[in-house]
């Protein structure tokens, strides 16, 4: 399908950044990527927001990888949305009983009617009708801009009291210690009932501390995702694959010596660096499924970045792959997130199905696109809150990776530390 280009320059790209979120506020659907200008994180582009359906596909929770490949060959276009974590039950022999406020699809995308573009300065409006570009850009430039937060008293409660949690570890180290896993990434979940926020405002609040590369905003009706991520699952530059996972996380420190301490320790934390191993190992596996034989790499191991709030250990694995190879033949072998799952990844979502008490829904998933070309680009919903609006529930999970050498307590602070800036904003 042909999409209209018109290119805009603007004197102050921050600022229209602000006017554009701001713009897409009254569409019942649109999706926002923001990298935060956050250096060499492989990101073609520095934003993208796309809003108005042209098409979508209709609510799925059987075939939709099926349905996905037919959506993808009718459409032929820019696509955006999300993959549930609930999508591992089509592919896996897998359920999950556990209880949950969000009635979701297991995927869902949809065709925007318009797309804006943000790379090194340039603007780019991409619409199916050209007659709306001039329109829409004098509309987004009128917009007057608020940055007053007023933050919302909202109790958010634990699912799981510590020592409920504690509880859990020690069930998941007996699984551990008797060889039916090795790791396993255990999640529980922050709730709010009554809840009422403004969701453009928590989530430019939420991105504003956090800065983080993969960050998203989501709304479709009464839906919304608000992701401050800086995980990369994976993406696909032509016959290239690259997925990034993270494993290891310390606080940052306003003193810079301190802060450098941390940094330094964690870099060499045994038990951080043996979980980011194992993840690694866990994701060359799943990508050798479909890449050329030998193509699989490691090109860089237990790196440690900095973040607004953390420090992240991160690992970046690649391949190369045939260029005919499906979309959709890449998600089924590498979905979900080895770093949101654990090792042997299928016995191992087993167990955390059973000892967690709510559904992950969005979160544990990945929010993205996929361009014409059948490139794409999807991050790990984490660090993300999720509100219905028209129930009023707010959500947010955290959690960490339990590996042998796992204390429960720390676990449950390192959950506090994940928590802290979604905490901190409401």
């Amino acid at each position: 399908m042909k999409r209209f280009i018109t290119t805009f320059k603007s004197d102050d790209i921050s600022l229209f950044k602000k006017k554009l979120f701001k713009w897409s506020e009254n569409s019942e659907t649109s999706i926002c990527l923001d990298s935060n200008n956050y250096p060499g994180r492989l990101g073609n582009f520095d934003t993208i927001l796309a809003v108005d359906p042209y098409s979508k596909l209709p609510f799925t929770n059987n075939k939709s990888l099926e349905k996905l490949d037919d959506y993808l060959s009718k459409t032929q276009d820019w696509i955006f949305g999300y993959f549930s974590y609930d999508l591992k039950n089509e592919l896996e022999d897998l359920e999950s009983n556990n209880n949950s406020v969000f009635i979701l699809p297991n995927l869902f995308f949809f065709q925007p009617k318009k797309i804006w573009f943000i790379k090194s300065g340039n603007i780019e409006a991409h619409y199916l009708s050209e007659s709306e570009i001039k329109h829409d850009w004098d509309e987004i430039n009128y917009q007057k801009i608020d940055d007053n937060f007023n933050k919302t008293d909202i109790k958010l409660i634990p699912r799981l009291s510590k020592s409920q949690y504690e509880e859990k570890i020690k069930k998941l180290l007996y699984h551990i210690n008797r060889g039916d896993i090795y790791e396993a990434n255990f999640c529980m979940e922050w709730f709010s009932n009554n809840s009422l926020i403004l969701p453009h405002k928590v989530y430019e609040k939420l991105n504003n501390i956090s800065k983080n590369p993969m960050s998203a905003f989501f709304k479709h009706n009464d839906i919304y995702l608000l992701s401050s991520s800086p995980e990369r699952y994976i993406k696909r530059i032509n016959n290239r694959i690259i997925t990034q996972p993270i494993k290891g996380t310390s606080r940052r420190d306003s003193d810079k010596l301190i802060d450098l301490y941390l940094k330094n320790q964690l870099n060499l934390d045994p038990k951080e660096r043996s979980e980011n191993i194992m993840i690694v190992d866990l994701v060359r596996n799943d990508l050798s499924r479909f890449s050329l034989p030998g193509s699989v790499k490691v090109t860089e191991l237990c790196k440690v970045y900095p973040f607004e709030k953390v420090h992240q250990m991160i690992s970046t694995v690649e391949s190369q792959i045939d260029s005919k190879l499906r979309v959709t033949d890449i998600i089924k072998s590498t979905f979900p997130m080895g770093s949101m799952t654990g090792a042997p990844k299928i016995q191992a979502l087993k167990i955390i199905d059973n000892l967690e008490v709510s559904k992950r829904g969005l979160y544990s998933g990945a929010i993205g696109y996929i361009d014409p070309s059948g490139n794409f680009d999807f991050n790990v919903v984490i660090r993300s809150l999720i509100y219905d609006l028209k129930n009023k529930y707010l959500s947010f999970h955290v959690g960490s990776a339990i590996t042998s050498n796992s204390s429960p307590n720390k676990e449950y602070e390192e959950c506090l530390l994940k928590a802290e800036p979604m905490l901190s904003i409401l």
